[in-house]
């Protein structure tokens, strides 16, 4: 594909409707937040002492985001888990979020029958399979929805519903103190962006479009910190499974003790890496301190870098304003590459191999 401006082209590429799927986010976020508000959660969930949330792929990118969201907001530990099985610690004190959007996911089944053997609380997120049976069968709450705001149908596609129904449940077994007012001014402030960012806006207003160009032909390095980690790991798996590209992700201050060394070798690899800094005013002092040094060490080796900076008044605005960006930007970089961002198909193979197993 020659240009992104060619709404023709990027219609004839976009076969599973990603591109709308991703102008609904704001949609999904709003209907998922509402109906999880509204529905029922496990009536002792205040209670426990500890949240496990249990995905894998783009089913877990809500909880890693939520995670690194609510580190000085959650009263409880709450961690992710993309495993086959639970921590040892989790007892009928945890509760235990199962997040699959197909609800067929073999490892989060795994531990939604541990949770069961263990006596843990639980709720699960998904649009029905055997994940819904499993909540029916047993009497577990939950959250089982149409994904009227996702026609892509693809499970990384529905983050929407994803992050504003773990933060709704959280909410509502108060274990953050999250207002109505405050997930309605992070949509409007997404939607804003969607339309900003979105394929009607020329190259050259556009900063995610802008972006993807610089990127194709790289391995991008998306480097953040603190409650955007979360959003950092989204980005990669977009840029994987939208743009079928390379990408890595890493964090400040983390990053300064080791990989900065790494820099040097093979020599070639400085050819085609890309550093992308996410920079926020919502950083802690001595992180932001540390952005301009680390891009300075990235420079003097010979490595390309860009840095984008946050717009959002919130941490919680900024968490949706960087699942838009890497959505679009690993959109327009499938659109660059040539190729369909819908099929998933090494994925796919994969899984087949693994049901004869």
């Amino acid at each position: 594909m020659h240009s992104l401006d060619s709404l023709d082209e990027i219609n004839k590429l976009d076969s599973g409707n990603v591109l709308t799927s991703i102008e609904k986010l704001g949609a999904q976020i709003k209907q998922a937040w509402r109906e999880v508000k509204e529905g029922e959660v496990p009536a002792s969930c205040p209670l426990a002492k500890n949240v496990i949330v249990s995905g894998m792929g783009g089913s877990a990118l809500g909880g890693r985001i939520v995670d690194s969201l609510l580190a000085d907001r959650a009263r409880v530990p709450i961690e992710v888990v993309t495993e086959y099985n639970l921590p040892n610690y989790v007892s009928k004190d945890t509760l235990v979020i199962l997040s699959s959007y197909s609800g067929n996911t073999e490892e989060t089944l795994a531990v939604a029958s541990e949770a069961l053997n263990r006596g843990a609380m639980v709720y699960g997120v998904t649009t029905g399979g055997a994940l819904g049976e499993f909540l029916n069968e047993n009497g577990f709450a939950g959250y089982i929805y149409q994904p009227k705001e996702n026609p892509s149908n693809q499970p990384r596609m529905g983050l929407g519903y994803c992050i504003a129904s773990v933060l709704a449940v959280l909410a509502k077994c108060e274990f953050i103190n999250l207002l109505d007012s405050e997930m309605e001014e992070a949509i409007s402030e997404a939607e804003k962006l969607i339309t900003d960012y979105g394929a009607n806006v020329p190259e050259n207003e556009n900063v995610a479009k802008r972006l993807a160009t610089k990127l194709k032909g790289k391995v991008p390095v998306i480097i953040a910190s603190e409650h955007l980690m979360g959003s950092a790991h989204t980005f990669k798996n977009q840029l994987n499974e939208n743009a079928k590209a390379f990408g890595l992700a890493f964090d400040i201050p983390e990053l300064n003790h080791h990989l900065i060394e790494g820099l040097r070798n093979p020599h070639e690899i400085k050819n085609i890496l890309h550093f992308l800094f996410i920079e926020s005013q919502h950083y802690s002092k001595r992180v932001k301190i540390r952005y301009p040094i680390t891009r300075e060490v990235v420079h003097k080796n010979d490595i390309e870098t860009e840095v984008y900076n946050t717009r959002g008044s919130k941490k919680i605005i900024e968490i949706f304003e960087i699942l838009v960006l890497s959505s679009y930007v690993s959109f327009y970089l499938a659109m660059l590459y040539g190729l369909d961002p819908t099929p998933i198909p090494w994925v796919d193979y994969f899984k087949q191999e693994l049901s004869k197993s």
